[in-house]
């Protein structure tokens, strides 16, 4: 039995598509304040709404972010938060033709019956008459992060799986009841010794059980995104895979799970440094032959050099390094991406336990 058709149905797959545009990704900076706080201090900038306005103000301004990014994922703040020149973040996105998106998940809580470290993503309670509010603010999509782990102790258990797949799905069926494209972003974390295959392995259970999930609670999967983790061995295997592997690998895993249906999927970064993050996009859409467009939507491999550049007054460094891994990515989205052909950083971002 299939549930009711969406009365948002249309705008659903006409944004879900938008956000898939060839050769554009998303730029994710939905950090929480906390989160954002620890990214300032780093660059010894004191964590105020002013200087969180006025960092996330230099890259929504940004000339030409546009030709390069679909669409920018939002914290609650952001989303309601207007730029020091008076006008709102979300018209400033909509100038450069930026779809706003915000993230709706109110974060992970430890999963009674699961393994020690297991998680659930909270947030459900409510969710349709938030998306609602968000939706007249200007949000066009959402994003909910649900968390998995390979772990020696057996992770991920079954109950994880299936409660975080359920979570997604519901997420996903809720917020399109308000008019909102869903990101699915079921993240299998980097943390670990495990190998490639493994990964793949566990990231083919995980994904089946989502869209199982998704078609059972009535999701127009032609108005969702899928946001994957790449199909990486553990930070700490000692078998390393190059760019070539970790995008066979993904491609095939991918292919075996995700429908047709979905217009797109854009990548986590998941703690890979700018250029790998690039350089990996790039392997994968020279492999081609895919049903839905393969892109990004990274957080730190977008901003790591701006935040840099920019330093708590620097506009023009900070929009410099902005706008030169926006272009190599939507390059690495189209195949076209040479290595080092632009500013980055090859610093690592990987962080064990990472929370956001």
């Amino acid at each position: 039995m299939t549930c009711k058709f969406h009365e948002h149905a249309d705008e659903l797959r006409t944004n879900a598509r938008a956000l898939a545009t060839r050769g554009k990704g998303i730029l994710a900076v939905d950090e929480s304040t906390p989160t954002c706080g620890k990214r300032l201090a780093d660059i010894g900038v004191e964590n105020t709404e002013e200087n969180r306005q006025a960092y996330r103000g230099m890259l929504f301004t940004t000339e030409g972010l546009g030709n390069y990014i679909s669409g920018a994922i939002l914290f609650e703040e952001t989303l309601y938060q207007k730029h020091a020149d008076g006008e709102t973040m979300v018209e400033k996105l909509n100038k450069q033709g930026i779809i706003p998106g915000i993230k709706v998940d109110k974060g992970l809580k430890p999963l009674a019956g699961g393994l020690p470290h297991e998680t659930y993503c909270s947030g459900l309670d409510g969710l349709t008459d938030r998306a609602r509010e968000y939706y007249a603010a200007g949000a066009r999509f959402a994003k909910w992060r649900a968390v998995l782990q390979i772990s020696s102790d057996g992770g991920p258990s079954n109950l994880a799986i299936k409660e975080n797949a359920w979570g997604l799905a519901r997420y996903a069926r809720a917020v399109q009841e308000a008019g909102l494209v869903p990101i699915v972003e079921p993240e299998i974390l980097m943390d670990g010794d495990h190998t490639i295959g493994k990964t793949a392995a566990i990231q083919e259970i995980v994904i089946k059980e989502v869209y199982s999930a998704c078609i059972e609670n009535g999701v127009l999967l032609e108005g969702t995104l899928l946001k994957p983790s790449m199909t990486c061995p553990g930070a700490d295997c000692p078998t390393e895979a190059g760019p070539k592997e970790v995008a066979e690998y993904t491609i095939r895993t991918l292919k075996r799970t995700v429908p047709a249906a979905v217009p797109g999927i854009t990548f986590l970064s998941g703690g890979l440094s700018e250029e790998a993050a690039s350089v990996y996009l790039n392997e994968m859409n020279l492999i081609g032959g895919t049903p839905w467009n393969v892109a990004f939507s990274y957080g730190r491999a977008l901003q790591h050099s701006a935040l840099r550049g920019w330093s708590g007054s620097n506009l023009e460094a900070g929009q410099a390094a902005v706008i030169a891994r926006a272009q190599a990515n939507s390059e690495a989205a189209k195949g076209e991406y040479v290595a080092g052909s632009q500013p980055s950083s090859d610093e690592k971002l990987f962080v064990a336990g990472y929370t956001y």
